[in-house]
């Protein structure tokens, strides 16, 4: 039985009416995103008035600012002179005029700028509600750079498999920080408490990244787990009820939409859209978590009523946790209260059509082409020119930041700009900052490199035909999704309720939606 009933959460995100109407209506011109580029030919004369001056080019750059409390608008008209006086250096005929946002007021700023035709660049992500890379796309709001980049100082600064990730229906509607950009997922171990059951961390991390696919990786813990019992540690294994079939199981499959979690998925081996809940794979682990609770290497109670959290890791109750594989894993002991871990392997660290996309750039649809063309060069610029990189990323040298030791220390300066890299520009363009490792260009550039691109790498899923049985399956997977992963029935019970599950699931539409998602995919292989 059930030993757990789960509160419901909203996990949709609202995309705003208001929004949305200004934006088709300021950015819109067809009926697709083909389109969009198609009518700049003609949308020339209704650009934005103020897109070019008769001493050249302006590029109107929005940004979100997250790490101050306020603008210095003083400081961004000093950034923004600095950088135009670097770009005049680099023979550069365009210059920029920067905006600097409050985070929590750039969504509605930066559509209304859409709106207006007042923007020419603006950086979003795609897990942004209001104008994200989908909501951007799906207004048509985002010009098509596909034949400007090839060849261009911007393009050859990131791998071909980067921008692929990147893509909507083939083409290049968006501009990927280069930061970390595959995913994968980890064990990690807290070094003190595998010393307190008498173990080697690197053997176990040996140990699990020997086995061949994740579900006997997962059971490889379970000696360990039992030691760990009888060391008396509260938390043998802590999820932080996070569900992890859709992470730990994406060398199996790619799962295509984050929404619908582990509901379809795309099949690796065979390359066909699939209900991943009724695979193997899904009762295998569904069956492994809830035998983990009733042999207490995880406390479900605990997990689902929110004792456990991701600040437990920073406690010393714990042996195993999951972690997403970065470049510099040491990261994890830094927010774990600098504890010492170790780090296994679960899954190969995959390029997907969502890895690149949490932070990049768009090029509104009203622009020109010679703005557009002059957005391009701008971020290649930002890409690879240190001096451009640090000045929008760090500010003015002596101001906001000084230089101590080569590296940029942000210690010692007011701050009153104060950007960081991850939502500015690619790793490898800034100046390092203090406390980061010397080689982490090189760390970045093996992680990067060292990923494969999924099989489904580049496909979206738009469900706006099926709306409403999309949100329907969302809410389901709360009700039954997110218990079954957490271990809340019975080991006996997984399968019949993996059964009723799916019979909720198809009530509510599921299999509407599932048609749908693989009639786009068949579509989207047939193009690619």
């Amino acid at each position: 039985m059930r030993r757990n009933e789960l509160t419901k959460r909203a996990l949709a995100c609202i995309f705003s009416a208001t929004m949305a109407t200004a934006m088709l209506a300021g950015c819109s011109s067809s009926e697709s995103n083909g389109g969009a580029v198609e009518g700049n030919s003609t949308q020339a004369d209704g650009a934005s008035q103020t897109s070019s001056t008769s001493d050249g080019t302006v590029i109107r750059i929005y940004r979100a600012t997250y790490n101050t409390g306020s603008v210095d608008e003083a400081e961004v008209q000093a950034v923004e002179d600095a950088i135009n006086a670097r770009l005049a250096e680099l023979g550069a005929t365009y210059t920029v005029d920067i905006h600097d946002i409050m985070n929590g007021e750039y969504g509605d700023k930066a559509n209304m700028a859409l709106a207006g035709k007042e923007v020419d660049l603006l950086w979003t992500a795609n897990w942004w509600s209001t104008i994200g890379t989908n909501d951007l796309y799906n207004a048509n709001a985002a010009y098509d750079l596909t034949d400007l980049l090839p060849g261009t100082k911007l393009w050859d600064s990131m791998p071909e498999w980067f921008w692929e990730s990147a893509r909507y229906d083939g083409k290049d509607y968006f501009v990927p920080v280069y930061k970390e950009g595959a995913e994968g997922y980890m064990i990690k171990m807290l070094d003190s408490n595998v010393e307190a059951i008498g173990e080697d961390p690197e053997a176990i991390a040996k140990a699990i990244e020997g086995e061949k696919d994740t579900y006997a990786r997962l059971k490889a813990l379970e000696p360990y787990m039992d030691e760990a019992l009888d060391a008396g540690i509260k938390y043998p294994f802590i999820f932080a009820n996070t569900p992890m079939f859709y992470r730990f199981y994406l060398d199996k499959f790619d799962f295509v939409d984050n929404s619908l979690m582990s509901q379809i998925g795309v099949d690796q081996e065979t390359n066909e859209l699939v209900n991943t809940i009724q695979t193997p794979e899904y009762l295998e682990y569904c069956t492994l978590v809830a035998e983990w609770g009733e042999k207490g290497y995880i406390n479900v109670d605990d997990e689902i009523g929110g004792v456990v959290t991701t600040q437990t890791s920073q406690t010393q109750d714990w042996l195993f946790n999951w972690w997403t594989a970065v470049p510099n894993n040491e990261e994890s002991e830094g927010r774990d209260g600098n504890q010492e871990e170790h780090f296994a392997q679960v899954t190969e660290n995959w390029g997907r059509s969502t890895t690149t996309l949490g932070s990049c750039f768009a090029v509104a649809a009203t622009c020109t082409p010679d703005v557009a063309k002059a957005c391009v060069d701008f971020l290649g610029y930002l890409y690879t020119d240190e001096t451009i990189a640090n000045l929008y990323t760090y500010g003015i040298e002596g101001t906001d930041y000084v230089i101590t030791d080569g590296v940029v220390d942000r210690t010692s300066g007011t701050a009153t700009y104060n950007h960081s890299p991850w939502e500015s520009t690619s790793v490898k363009a800034v100046t390092l900052e203090l406390g980061e490792p010397s080689d982490k260009v090189d760390l970045y550039d093996t992680f990067n490199n060292g990923a494969s691109g999924t099989v489904a790498n580049g496909f979206r899923f738009d469900h706006s035909s099926v709306d409403a049985q999309y949100s329907a399956c969302v809410n389901l997977f709360t009700e039954y999704g997110q218990s079954l992963e957490m271990g809340a029935y019975g080991s006996a019970d997984v399968a019949d309720v993996i059964a009723e599950y799916q019979q909720k699931l198809d009530e509510a539409g599921y299999q509407e939606v599932l048609a749908e998602a693989q009639k786009q995919y068949e579509a989207w292989k047939a193009a690619n």
